[in-house]
């Protein structure tokens, strides 16, 4: 077992290596996702809009 003192050494050390990215990049992949987010919401509003419909047909309750 390592003492809680040598623990936190090796994390700072291995935070030291991490490549942080930049301001630009968060704010990049926070657009693309939100973007992504906003079409597979609309793509799941259409597909059960549609399954909606077939199942008024199929069970007689047409509107």
């Amino acid at each position: 077992m390592i003492s809680p003192i040598q623990f936190v050494q090796q994390v700072k050390r291995e935070v030291s290596k991490v490549t942080w990215p930049t301001r630009k990049e968060v704010i990049t992949t926070s657009i693309m996702t939100f973007i992504l987010v906003m079409l597979a919401a609309i793509f799941f509003l259409l597909v059960d809009q549609v399954l909606v419909r077939v199942v008024r047909l199929i069970l007689g309750l047409g509107e």
